[in-house]
This record gives C-alpha cells, structure tokens and sequence, in this order.
C-alpha cells in the first residue's frame, strides 16, 4: 500500500525499526484485533493499538463508565459516566487515530456469540475480570483457531500469557495451565480484593506489545510461558508451560469440543 505524508510521519518510529519497517506497519493496517473488556486492562491495550495503527478493532463489554472505574480504566473519564463503555472507548480511540475502524458490541459475550465474534478477527485479546468469561473464551479460541493473547491482575499482582493450542506442538491453551475455574469466593474479583491502578497500565501496555508481535509475528512468543509482574516488589518472573496431554480441551482425547458446557457470561 501507499502510504500518505500523514501516515509516514505518524509512523515514523515503527517504520524506522528494522523489525517493522514499512511492511510491518502495512501488516498493522490491514490487521483486525478484537478485545473483550474495555476496563482496567482493555484501556492501555485499545489506546496502544489504536495508537500502533491496527486498522480494525473490535471490542465488546456491556457496561456503562462508573466513578469506580476511573481510578484505572483511563481510556474513559469523568464526563463519560453514565455512557456505554464501548462508544466511550470509540470516541477515545477515533480521536487519537482517524485510520483505525471502531467495531463496537455492547453485549455479553456468551456462548451463542463468541465464535462469531472471534471468527472476524486475526487476534483476540482477553481484558476481562471473570473467570466464566475467560474460560469461555480460552475454548473459542482454541476451537476456532484464533490465537489468543490474555492477561489477569489482582492487587499488586498481574501475569500474562499468549495461546495458540490450535497450532499443536508445543503451544498449551489455558486449560493446560488452569484446568478449571476456581471454586466461586476463593478468588476475590478486583472490586472485593483491590487492584492498583497503574497496574493495570504496566499489565494491558505488556498485552499490547505482545498482540503486537503476534500480529508482525517477529520476537520471542509468550506461548508456553507465563509471565507473572510482582508490582509491590518490582520483579518479574516467567514460568514454563508445557501442553497437558491430558487437558480436556486440547489433550489426546478432549472432551470440551463445543462451547455448549458454557452458560450466559459476561466480559
């Protein structure tokens, strides 16, 4: 494509990285993202990839801005209380670039839309704060091929990793690691444990990046690893993931090969 004096000077710092470069930003404008969760962690990662020129993305979240949302979910502020998470995340977005396509769906993701929804897209990033909304969405992506970049954070604490199960090999999915979801109370949600707010920068612009790389495919991948940031203590940490040959949804013998085991969820 044709770049105009515009986008070349809008660019300038991608083009100029020779891992980038005028075809790698070319492959950004033609890449379609879909992030669900426009919160804590969907803020940095929509504005970064907006900023970073991926010229289609979509995200979904059914909620509307609330005061409690401000202390980390940048992306929206003070006059958008009140107001759809996903037009205020629009107006954001197509004020910081004008290349970028705003796809917005202010729904539940469920069962009965998911693979739908991840179908349109090349990756999908998960910036959700549930865990039935996660796992719902670790099984679309492996049963529809979508690679999946996820992160989670709590108090001080946040981790990421990127799956891809549906390529085989050595690339888990989400359930070799968590097999299944936690008993419901043994894990507090941010709103009864507390999270940082700034954490939520450090974690979703860390998921911005590596959606990034996945999209040029250039660098080292976080499939099979987990990533885990101690924010109190300042230290990071990277632990090896390995598939489960007995994992019930990308194993020898799965079990999970439909969303059907999956009720109503929400990002």
């Amino acid at each position: 494509m044709d770049f105009t004096d515009a986008q070349v000077e809008r660019y300038a710092r991608h083009i100029i990285l020779p891992e980038v470069g005028g075809i790698g930003q070319e492959v950004l404008l033609k890449s379609r993202v879909l992030v669900v969760g426009a919160g804590g962690l969907g803020s940095p990662l929509l504005l970064y990839l907006a900023a970073a020129g991926v010229g289609a993305i979509g995200v979904i979240d059914p909620d509307v801005v609330d005061l409690s949302n401000l202390q980390r979910q940048i992306i929206h502020d003070t006059a958008a209380i009140g107001t759809p998470k996903v037009e205020s995340a629009r107006t954001r977005l197509e004020a910081i670039n004008p290349d970028v396509r705003l796809d917005v769906h202010r729904e539940r993701l469920t069962a009965a839309n998911a693979m739908g929804l991840i179908a349109d897209y090349d990756v999908v990033a998960d910036g959700t704060d549930n865990f039935a909304t996660r796992y719902l969405l670790a099984d679309a992506c492996h049963l529809g091929g979508r690679t999946l970049v996820s992160a989670a954070m709590l108090r001080f604490d946040g981790q990421i990793s990127t799956f891809k199960s549906y390529l085989g090999g050595p690339n888990p999915c989400y359930r070799c690691i968590f097999r299944e979801p936690p008993p419901r109370g043994l894990v507090p949600s941010c709103a009864e444990g507390g999270v940082l707010g700034a954490l939520a920068g450090a974690v979703g612009s860390v998921q911005a990046i590596e959606v990034l790389k996945e999209l040029l495919g250039i660098g080292d991948s976080l499939s099979g690893q987990l990533l885990m940031y101690d924010a109190l203590h300042t230290s990071f940490h990277k632990v090896r993931v390995r598939p489960d040959p007995e994992c019930p949804l990308c194993g020898r013998h799965p079990t999970i090969t439909d969303l059907s085991g999956h009720g109503g969820t929400r990002p």
